[in-house]
């Protein structure tokens, strides 16, 4: 096993035990580039060109996760998503 493969498979054993969720955030027709950006940057501490990604990517793609942590932290983070008119959930 190269050392990368093992420090992946160390990283996944270690995300198991401290359960580790993601906020994905979803494709939708009304909400604008610029307000999606504006949003990551706001409420996950993206930096602009890291939000600019996440909003293509979920533009193409219909979904992004755009952060992850235990889901006291994202919980919050989620919520303000969702009120800002978002679509997201926490995984």
């Amino acid at each position: 096993m190269s050392i990368d493969t093992q420090e992946e498979v160390e990283l996944l054993e270690l995300e198991e035990l401290i359960d580790v969720k993601k906020i994905v955030l979803y494709n939708d027709e009304v909400n604008t580039f610029d307000f999606v950006i504006d949003q990551l940057v706001k409420f996950c501490k993206h930096e602009p060109i890291q939000a600019e990604q996440c909003a293509y990517i979920v533009h193409y793609s219909g979904k992004c996760h755009v952060k992850s942590g235990s889901w006291e932290e994202l919980e919050p983070v989620c919520t303000a998503l969702l009120d800002g008119g978002l679509t997201a959930e926490i995984q």
